[in-house]
């Protein structure tokens, strides 16, 4: 009997310490150690410094994306490099634009930009027309608008067709002081802006210039 209850005691303490809790692992701790230690190298690269510059978009890496270094794209390369330049007129610009409210015939030719970019242009002003009298348009404006409607991009016909069929006495013609390429470019000015600046009415009418 005695045997019997020497064997069950060892038994018990044998199935006791198969079940013996083991210390918990560091494996977690050695893990956000090795976290930190890398957020640390993203802070310590990550200064306001470092966030300001700027890298061409071609030569973006995932680490440039993670490290929220900003990457110049082809339009603000574009826009940068035309800015520099002598001639360039900004479209979004609005003081680059005049309006004139004129009677019709107006005495003025068109011509159609290159198919590039569509939309119509300022090729000339019959002398002594009503627009040459009013001494504002010059050669080459862009066509931008006619009273609230946009003809910007519109093919020739379309473009003219709104000053033909537009009514009353006088009709607002709206026009960018600069190039094809600067208003329909890469350079050029946004549709939304374009749109939107179109939508509130564009500039004030120009006052005719002095004659002498």
């Amino acid at each position: 009997m005695n045997t019997l209850r020497i064997l069950t005691a060892a038994a018990t303490a044998s199935a006791a310490s198969a079940f013996t809790i083991q210390p918990p692992s560091t494996s977690t701790t050695s893990t956000q150690l090795h976290m930190g230690l890398f957020d640390g190298v993203k802070d310590a690269f990550a200064a306001p410094a470092v966030e300001r510059s700027s890298i061409d978009s071609e030569r973006e890496t995932p680490i440039d994306r993670w490290m929220g270094w900003s990457v110049v794209s082809e339009n603000d390369k574009a826009q940068q490099q035309a800015a520099m330049t002598p001639d360039f007129v900004d479209a979004m610009d609005e003081s680059n634009y005049v309006s004139v409210d004129l009677e019709k015939p107006m005495g003025i030719v068109f011509e159609e930009n290159d198919s590039e970019f569509g939309g119509i242009f300022v090729q000339s002003l019959k002398e002594g027309g009503v627009a040459d009298i009013n001494g504002v348009l010059q050669e080459g404006d862009q066509l931008v608008a006619v009273n609230e409607m946009k003809v910007s991009g519109l093919a020739f016909d379309d473009a003219l067709g709104a000053i033909i069929d537009s009514e009353g006495e006088t009709t607002k013609l709206l026009l960018f002081r600069g190039t094809s390429k600067d208003f329909y470019g890469k350079t050029g000015a946004s549709q939304a802006w374009v749109d939107e600046f179109v939508a509130k009415g564009g500039v004030e009418v120009s006052a005719p210039a002095q004659t002498e």
